[in-house]
Formats: C-alpha cells, structure tokens, sequence
C-alpha cells in the first residue's frame, strides 16, 4: 500500500482511482463498510483505492483544545486499511489555510486535479471544505462536471454495544472512557488498543514479583478508564497474554496515570525502549488499595489467573 503525506507526495502520473475521505480514527466496523466498498468499487472500475484522512484531526485547528482522544494513531489506521485492501493512503496535513478551503475549492484541488476520482464513496453525514458547509449532496451534485460518481453508504448498523447506537468514533471512546472495553471491541470489530514506548517507571512491580511495561502513550491515546484488565501485550512482533493496569497506583500514593501490562507467565523479558501495543480485551475490577502488601499481592495473583482464563477462553473461540 502507497502512504502519502500531502498532496505533493502523490506520483505526477496517478491515474484515475475511487476515494473515500474521512478522518476514519479506529477504523471501526462502520468504517470498514465504506472502506470495504472504496476497494470493492475500484475493483470493478480496474483502478486504485485511495483513503484521504487528516492530520491533526480537524476539531484541533477549528477549535483549538478539543482534540479528541484517538482510538489508533495514522501509522495503526494504515496497518488496517492495509487489511480490507486498499492502495493508497493520503494523510492532509490539516492547517487553519487548509480548512479555509470552499467546498467545490476541495473537490477541485483533492478529488479532482490529484486524485481523478472515477468514484467517491462517502457515509451519510460526511462534510467538508470550510465551515463543513459542504455534504453529499454537493458532492453529488459536481460529479457530473467533473466526471465521478458518488456512492452513499448507510452506516446505520448497530449492536449490544452503546445500548444499540449506530456505530461510530464517539460511541467507541465513551465506551473506552467507561472501561467497557468489551462494547468498544464490539464496535472496532477487535480489542481496543493503545500503543507507546516501554519506559523506566518505580519499579515497584518488579519488585513484588510482576515486573510489568510501563508504556508511555502517545499523544492523545484514547486511554480505558482505572482499572485492571485483561488482554495482551504485543512486543517485537509477539503477542502475549497480559494482565493490565490503568491508573495512578493509589496503593503507593502516586499522582501519574500509567498504563502498565504484565506479560503473563513470561521470565527475563527486556522491553525498555521498544515500541509495544497493549490490547484490552475484558475489565476485570476497578483500581482499589489494600490494607497490607499480602491483601495487594494476592489481588494480583487472582489478577492474573482471571486474565489468562479470559484470554485462553478468548483464543479458543
């Protein structure tokens, strides 16, 4: 899959192709229905599918302080749009000049001068240009100047999760923000998961006997809410079942919110400095703290064999 950033990175040669544009954060089972046709449709025209998303996400230039917490960063989005076959992806760098674009100024200097859309294929409420005056019904209406068509996707599936909302990046990061990281998978169409660098912390796990991967977030990670839960933790290409702490450790006093994941049964790991991925399968019990260090370890100890039981139950589906 071709990655660009910006419209200069794409070839002087490119083709016609069918485009899909959105911010698509998670990449979440509704996406994958607009995706999925962008790749389908391009399919049937014999040429390429392109994705166009956003960097910084547009809220963060329009509004400046209210950046949403992000489900999966650019480079995990690429990775899954990867997955449902698409081939090209163009991250716009998203500037306060850019969003000052007119509707019909974007589809001329986007879908048209770079990427000769022979299709688009958009959800049901996708916006865009300045002031997010433009719809599909604009965009619907210019296709036959400029030579594309415009296919609409109905979104409006839904499930258990969020009480049988439709699918969306909202309703998945109050899921998340909730600690009901089983409704957000339901939605993402898999765990949940937060990714960063494996960095120095108290150490305190090591010493009582569950040395864990203090992971340092990336910027604007939608993080779960306090608590242990159960998934894995993803290092140096392995996948290993996990038993997973969000909070401020309270039972030793401490004021910053980590992320830390025990790998489950493993001895001698060395994970300092790597780049992981935890993913968050089931909540297993709010943070809490406890009279004594015996109360806290045997905590742990149910901790992790409650994790393994849902993991190994997981993976025998």
């Amino acid at each position: 899959m071709q990655r660009w950033r910006g419209l200069e990175d794409i070839p002087q040669d490119w083709g016609r192709s069918v485009v899909t544009i959105g911010s698509y954060d998670g990449v979440h089972r509704g996406h994958q229905l607009i995706i999925g046709r962008t790749v389908e449709r391009a399919r049937e025209l014999g040429v390429p599918s392109v994705v166009v998303t956003f960097d910084p996400h547009p809220s963060e230039v329009v509004r400046p302080g209210t950046h949403p917490p992000l489900l999966a960063p650019h480079h995990r989005r690429g990775e899954l749009m990867a997955e449902l076959g698409v081939d090209a992806v163009l991250v716009l760098p998203f500037t306060a000049e850019f969003s000052k674009l007119t509707p019909a100024d974007f589809i001329v200097k986007v879908l048209v001068d770079k990427l000769h859309a022979s299709a688009v294929i958009e959800g049901p409420n996708f916006r865009f240009g300045h002031r997010a005056a433009g719809n599909v019904a604009f965009l619907a209406e210019l296709g036959p100047t400029y030579d594309y068509e415009v296919e609409v996707i109905d979104l409006y599936v839904s499930g258990a999760a969020g009480g049988g909302e439709p699918f969306s990046s909202t309703l998945t990061r109050r899921l998340v923000a909730e600690g009901d990281v089983a409704g957000a998978a339901e939605i993402l169409g898999r765990p949940h998961r937060v990714e960063g660098v494996v960095v120095r912390g108290a150490q305190r796990g090591r010493d009582l006997g569950y040395p864990t991967a203090n992971v340092e977030t990336l910027p604007h990670t939608a993080i779960p809410a306090d608590g242990v839960y159960a998934g894995w933790l993803t290092a140096d290409g392995e996948r290993m079942p996990a038993a997973i702490s969000v909070g401020t450790n309270p039972q030793f006093n401490g004021t910053e919110r980590t992320v830390e994941a025990y790998a489950i049964d493993r001895v001698g790991l060395e994970l300092y400095g790597l780049h992981v991925a935890v993913d968050f399968l089931s909540y297993v019990r709010p943070q809490r703290t406890f009279d004594s260090i015996e109360s806290l370890l045997d905590a742990i100890a149910d901790d992790v064999k409650r994790s393994r039981d849902l993991v190994a139950a997981y993976d025998a589906r």
